[in-house]
């Protein structure tokens, strides 16, 4: 059985409670169930051709891994790992698709100014190269970091890939397991956004409540109820920070109109149905709430801290969101662990994908 790796003490700790492990079932299950290709760009990596191996012999996904095939299969064989026979070699350095994915590469970022001799070169980088082929229609995500930073993982993925249709930024979601049992689904909590967006404006305020309720919906199998943080619940304060929450609010109802989304709250309304009465007694969310965003990053990356550290909770995430296809970043000290169980959210998010377009 795999497990999340879960962000406690500063260390990848795994954790055997029955809540976790039945949302990897459901997770993995899912995936299975309906298999998508997701690339992994370090496919000369040590721990990611593991998790490539077990994911191909689960049949948790198709996988493309991405590297010199001689070095795959020298690695494969030091590792003694038997099914990489499974997954999908791609050469960056020749495969058959490299002109039409330079020539799609060309055609996206010539405005910008990029020659075509730039993106032949580009259409050689494994990062360049995941993201063309999920453009084109030849894989459904990605998974990668386990090598490069963040910002070398994300930036052909905003270039290429890009937000998806009505959003336009990216986010970070943490799945939050508390010991709070009478709060969301046995304790289980999404907090947004924590990892991205510095200083969101009420517009994209409004698109991380949306993307965030999605990510509900695609990894939890709940249906979203989203509430949209403040210090002022339903104008019990005036400011111009609670002006913006309002703002998002309405925005975000007129984005998603069938998803159960209100603002302003605050934490203790959004979460407790006795000071929901009392505070907002009309809200069809407050004391209900499972999906919790923040007004800006500053206060979403401290409220998970602290509820992490003080309420013994496991948090595990950054989980991307608002990407038109799933593109997920790992630690460099991840585990084979976190990225087994990232290729299987990723699954899961373009199952999600997909269905909300048809």
């Amino acid at each position: 059985m795999s497990y999340f790796c879960v962000r406690k003490n500063n260390r990848c700790q795994n954790y055997n409670q029955n809540i976790i492990m039945d949302l990897i079932k459901e997770i993995v299950d899912r995936a299975k169930s309906n298999k998508q290709h997701i690339v992994l760009p370090e496919g000369t990596e040590e721990r990611t051709i593991t998790a490539a191996d077990r994911l191909v012999a689960e049949g948790v996904a198709d996988i493309t891994l991405i590297g010199c095939p001689k070095e795959i299969e020298d690695l494969a064989k030091k590792l003694n790992l038997s099914n990489i026979s499974k997954a999908t070699i791609l050469n960056p350095q020749d495969y058959a698709k490299k002109d039409v994915y330079a020539n799609l590469l060309f055609e996206m970022r010539k405005a910008k100014g990029m020659t075509i001799e730039q993106a032949q070169a580009l259409a050689g980088d494994p990062l360049y190269i995941a993201c063309l082929m999920i453009k084109n229609g030849d894989a459904d995500g990605e998974i990668a970091g386990a090598r490069n930073t963040t910002g070398d993982v994300l930036r052909p993925a905003l270039q290429i890939i890009k937000t998806a249709p009505g959003i336009s930024v990216v986010s970070g979601a943490f799945l939050m397991f508390t010991k709070a049992k009478q709060y969301g689904k046995d304790g289980l909590l999404i907090f947004a956004d924590c990892a991205v967006t510095p200083e969101p404006t009420a517009q994209q305020l409004a698109e991380i409540a949306v993307a965030s309720g999605n990510t509900a919906k695609a990894l939890v199998g709940e249906e979203p109820q989203v509430a949209i943080l403040s210090f002022s619940t339903k104008g019990s304060a005036k400011n111009p920070l609670v002006d913006k929450v309002i703002e998002a609010t309405k925005l975000a109802k007129e984005i998603a109109p069938s998803m159960k989304i209100d603002g302003e709250l605050q934490a203790d309304a959004a979460l407790v149905p006795s000071v929901a009465t009392q505070k907002a007694p009309e809200s069809t969310v407050a004391g209900k709430a499972n999906v919790l965003v923040f007004p800006s990053l500053e206060v979403g990356n401290i409220a998970y801290k602290l509820v992490q550290r003080l309420g013994d909770a496991e948090a595990v995430g950054p989980i991307l969101q608002g990407m038109a296809a799933p593109v997920n970043d790992l630690s460099r000290g991840c585990s084979v662990d976190d990225i087994y169980n990232m290729v299987a959210i990723a699954a899961n998010q373009a199952i999600a994908a997909k269905s909300n377009k048809g």
